[in-house]
């Protein structure tokens, strides 16, 4: 079978083996794929595999070979999911292959923010702690996170790991989440969205972006927040209104935000949140560990041979 892969840089950028993708069939392997490009390079496919490429009704309709979708992510909003399926394209996805990875990056922005090590570490090679009168000092407050309240907007598998190590931290953990009737576990408590932004020392997001949660948090929830509290963002820059928080951050109204993820990547020069106090920004790495990225393509591989099979699975529009 005829396969493209229209963005493969996204996933691998040469530090990965192609072949469990490459063993299952004729695959043509694009870095990057304009939407100028698109209908040209995957005319003549019978399989497409994207990441962040659109997909959408008018490109589908032109490519009169194509009869199955893979996204290489778990969102996927980039594809027409009912024009493929009035095509009978299959569109599948891939669930839960950077939940450790997310976890992690939502900590290691926490801890930034709390205990300064990157700005310290900078102090000591710019060698203030060799022309230090004494023996420790401090550039900022540290803060420790024990006692402290962590707020989750969504409690999916990745708010549970972020849960597990906020508890392992000595953390009170709250939790908002749009099907309470699921919640089950212990040492956790349920609470309403307005409670939690105004009881958390730390709020971290990890919703999906739908018409209920695009933009929701904005000044009405940031006010409610205490001066002393952290927003971190490592699951849709949509869910900001990033004017509000640079606002909030600038007038002091929020200690500090920690954003993996902006409503336009790449960003444009003027996003707010750029040039706001206290906020650090990475650059949409959170899914991105070398680990996170193997588990993805060798799933992305399982669903393509299923679909080869006749056995499709991860079928998101059936």
């Amino acid at each position: 079978m005829k396969i493209v892969f229209a963005d493969a840089f996204t996933l691998n950028p040469g530090d990965l083996d192609w072949e469990p993708i490459r063993s299952l069939g004729d695959v043509t392997f694009y870095d990057r794929t304009s939407p100028k490009q698109l209908v040209e390079r995957l005319q003549d496919a019978e399989i497409v595999l994207v990441n962040k490429v659109k997909l959408n009704r008018e490109t589908i309709s032109q490519l009169s070979r194509l009869r199955y979708i893979g996204v290489v992510a778990t969102g996927y909003d980039i594809v027409d999911v009912a024009a493929a399926r009035e095509r009978g394209i299959l569109v599948t996805n891939v669930r839960g292959y950077s939940s450790d990875s997310v976890a992690q990056l939502t900590f290691a922005l926490l801890l930034e923010l709390t205990y300064h090590v990157g700005r310290h570490a900078a102090s000591v090679h710019a060698g203030e702690w060799v022309a230090s009168p004494d023996f420790s000092y401090a550039k900022s407050p540290l803060v420790e996170l024990a006692g402290k309240t962590l707020g989750l907007v969504g409690y999916g598998d990745i708010g549970r790991k972020v849960a597990d190590i906020g508890k392992a931290f000595g953390m009170r953990v709250l939790v908002n989440r749009r099907h309470p009737a699921q919640m089950s576990d212990l040492g956790v408590t349920l609470v309403d969205q307005p409670t939690l932004f105004a009881q958390s020392d730390v709020v971290s997001l990890h919703t999906p972006a739908t018409p209920d949660t695009i933009g929701f948090v904005n000044r009405d929830l940031l006010i409610r927040m205490k001066p002393t509290a952290y927003l971190i963002n490592t699951s849709r820059g949509s869910l900001l209104n990033e004017a509000d928080v640079a606002d909030a951050l600038n007038n002091g109204h929020l200690a500090g935000a920690g954003i993996d993820v902006l409503s336009i990547e790449p960003p444009k020069a003027d996003n707010p949140l750029l040039t706001a106090k206290n906020c650090l920004i990475t650059p949409h790495i959170a899914w991105a560990s070398h680990e996170a990225r193997q588990r993805l393509m060798n799933e992305v591989a399982d669903n393509v041979r299923a679909f080869i099979e006749g056995k499709p699975k991860n079928i998101v529009n059936e």
